[in-house]
């Protein structure tokens, strides 16, 4: 790996860590709720305001965009467990797993660079249909909760 692709890792690290503490330190009011009453309180609290719904909205977009994006690379290059980044990014954070993902990518491309496009499969569509709908669903209920 090159020093540029290392100091690039080490700044996908750094944002990874520091997306960890700022989202860990604000979702420590839900951990005693457990795992499912926290998701359903927090979940609740983003449909507080129009501001969090829009930032919400806006932020499910983004999501779609990069998951689709995560999934085309991932196939791409031939990385596996692409699906995990998906989930954690759900349950954990998304701006904690991402970076995580472009440190895998960039060993990936370091390991075996090819211009060669992948190809997704059909469990990665039906993946990412049910990502969307959900997108859709949010988007949806904030409208209506407005």
């Amino acid at each position: 790996m090159t020093v540029s692709r290392r100091a690039l890792c080490v700044a996908y690290a750094i944002v990874a860590v520091l997306a960890l503490i700022g989202t860990g330190g604000n979702n420590l009011p839900y951990f005693h709720l457990g795992f499912l009453g926290g998701n359903a309180a927090f979940w609740l609290d983003t449909l507080a305001n129009p501001a969090s719904r829009s930032i919400t909205v806006d932020l499910f977009c983004l999501f779609l965009a990069v998951f689709i994006w995560m999934v085309l690379e991932a196939r791409r290059l031939r990385m596996r467990g692409v699906w995990l980044y998906l989930v954690f990014g759900i349950l954990i954070a998304v701006s904690v797993t991402v970076p995580i993902f472009l440190i895998n990518r960039e060993r990936a491309m370091a390991a075996k660079p090819s211009d060669a496009a992948g190809a997704i499969h059909r469990a990665d569509v039906a993946g990412l249909v049910a990502v969307a709908l959900a997108v859709v669903a949010y988007a949806g209920i904030t409208l209506v909760r407005g």
